[in-house]
């Protein structure tokens, strides 16, 4: 009678061996994969927020809405309030890497804001819970207000379309909050996901690694771009923003000036 030939003890370890070379191998790739899956969302996300922007926009001559500045007892001006009658799908309001709020598990920086909770009185016409939740922010200096907040003037606000260089002036961008009010000044924050709550939010709520070492912004001519975090302060964000500032290597900053965390991007 013949024997059945089968694998001897040494050759199952090979075949083990080559099963778990070659997982080590694939695995950073389909992480980077899985990666790049998210990052193609979130643009889309964006460009599905431009048309929302544009049908806006063109039934008001070009202008944005006013903010959250006027109106404080409904918040009708606000971006979130103003632009839920030209989108259907909810999904669009989260980043694919920033879909749960921290009372919901998420994690900073890859977390989700809730405006029920941070301000409940203020956002409580908002009656669907999940509207009142996003991963995406407004650049405050877009929008058509004549309200001057401390040392952020009205006078710099963008106010309508048909800018000059558009493709440098950001509209909407992954953010740790539902607004920010960049400043030239503004220092990056000292950890990844320091989002502060305290007035202005500055750069800080824009500046997190998000997408491996940058964000993704919708600019005033509708593209989509991904920024590196560290050129966040070479865009226009508003009239007199200077982008030769302290934060950028025209102002003198060095690797050395970056907090810890951000020293390792480009």
């Amino acid at each position: 009678m013949s024997r059945q030939k089968a694998f001897t003890l040494i050759e199952l370890l090979v075949v083990v061996a080559i099963i778990a070379l070659l997982a080590a191998i694939l695995m950073p790739a389909l992480r980077y994969a899985k990666e790049q899956a998210r990052e193609v969302v979130c643009k889309s996300n964006l460009k599905q927020w431009s048309l929302c922007l544009t049908m806006y926009t063109d039934e008001h001559d070009g202008r944005f809405m006013p903010g959250i500045d006027e109106d404080w007892d409904t918040g009708r001006y606000s971006w979130i309030y103003t632009l839920l009658p030209y989108y259907q799908e909810p999904k669009i309001r989260l980043c694919p890497k920033a879909r749960r709020t921290e009372e919901q598990g998420g994690v900073l920086p890859y977390t989700a804001w809730d405006v029920g909770v941070t301000n409940p009185t203020y956002f409580s016409y908002l009656q669907d819970p999940s509207a009142k939740i996003g991963s995406y922010g407004i650049n405050w200096w877009v929008n058509d207000s004549e309200i001057t907040e401390g040392a952020h003037l009205a006078s710099n606000r963008w106010r309508r379309l048909g800018q000059k260089n558009p493709g440098t002036i950001p509209v909407l961008m992954d953010c740790g909050f539902m607004l920010v009010r960049p400043e030239p000044d503004d220092p990056p924050p000292q950890t990844d996901g320091q989002f502060p709550w305290s007035f202005g939010g500055g750069m800080r709520r824009a500046c997190t690694n998000r997408h491996r070492g940058a964000i993704n912004v919708l600019f005033m001519d509708w593209s989509v771009e991904e920024v590196p975090l560290k050129g966040l302060w070479t865009l226009k964000w508003h009239r007199t923003f200077d982008t030769a500032n302290t934060w950028t290597p025209a102002g003198g900053v060095t690797d050395a000036d970056w907090p810890d965390w951000m020293r390792k991007f480009d």
